[in-house]
């Protein structure tokens, strides 16, 4: 029986530190040559020690790449042989040496998935462009396709609106307010980009799915500095449903495909406390991590974009 010729998965994530003794070198490759103080070094110890001494994006990521591996390969109807990677653009694996072990075993066609939802030239576009420039470095090989923006895809819809629907079954939905948190960006930087109309447009999405309950989008994690930043900020819509006289807030972490430290602890600490000192209940959604249904929604999207091609 012939083999079945090889397909490479690429999956893209951000990156977050190992141990505690990596946290300076990885802030550092965040930052990028702007200014690492001391202060910015120990308060980022601080957040890692706090959620365990490590992020647990690369194991995540590594699970969910496995389980798209084995679901594609279960298939026998399947033209191809996957086979999954995983590559960082801050920690390791770096995206570039990823793309070089693709290479080295082997694979000249791979699919490559952003593992966010919400895509736009300025939040993942540089996820691209690390792979391109290293595809070209290569000699134009593997070549690598990407899967689409997936904030309205069905399942995505649906996986969210159930999470926040099972956190309502106990709470009176008109005294809560379910807050959508995604990352925030340097509002210079988004004229012309798409990123807060596909956050925006999947909040409504996932909330016609979920029925009569106030909703508002905010945004997490901004940088320190005078650049002013995309808002309103998640604590301060925690503070103003409190207010309004809120009784519970949900955060609703969609923008994030795994749990790392601005779930841990920008959630799951800095929120949480937010919603104690304002009399607020809290609640917030699980991260995707390795929901089934998830991993087998992206194996979906990456199997057929792998089987135009033959």
């Amino acid at each position: 029986m012939t083999e079945k010729p090889l397909k490479g998965i690429l999956l893209l994530a951000f990156g977050g530190a190992d141990s505690l003794e990596s946290v300076e070198p990885f802030v550092r490759n965040v930052l990028k040559g702007r200014p690492v103080t001391p202060e910015l070094v120990a308060k980022s110890v601080d957040r890692y020690r706090l959620i365990g001494g490590k992020s647990p994006l690369l194991d995540i990521t590594l699970a969910q790449a496995k389980g798209i591996e084995d679901a594609l390969n279960a298939d026998p109807s399947a033209h191809y042989r996957y086979k999954a990677y995983v590559g960082m653009r801050y920690w390791h694996p770096f995206i570039a040496d990823t793309v070089k072990k693709m290479k080295e075993d082997g694979v000249t066609e791979a699919v490559a998935v952003i593992m966010s939802p919400f895509t736009s030239r300025v939040a993942t576009g540089a996820y691209e462009t690390d792979v391109e420039g290293t595809i070209k470095e290569l000699g134009n090989t593997p070549e690598v396709e990407f899967v689409g923006c997936w904030n309205i895809d069905k399942t995505f819809v649906e996986i969210i609106a159930g999470y926040i629907n099972k956190e309502l079954k106990s709470l009176d939905p008109k005294d809560t307010l379910v807050i959508f948190s995604s990352h925030s960006l340097p509002i210079v930087a988004l004229q012309g980009d798409s990123y807060e109309m596909v956050v925006n447009q999947a909040a409504d999405h996932i909330m016609e799915r979920v029925g009569k309950v106030d909703y508002k989008v905010a945004y997490q994690s901004k940088g320190s500095g005078p650049r002013e930043w995309l808002g309103p900020q998640t604590e301060d819509v925690i503070a103003e449903a409190a207010r309004k006289g809120k009784k519970a807030v949900i955060v609703v972490a969609a923008g994030f495909a795994a749990d790392h430290v601005e779930t841990l602890y920008d959630i799951d600490i800095l929120f949480k406390e937010a919603a104690a000192s304002n009399r607020v209940e809290f609640r917030r959604t699980p991260s995707l991590n390795t929901d089934p249904a998830f991993l087998r929604m992206l194996a979906g999207k990456i199997g057929l974009l792998a089987e135009k091609r033959k």
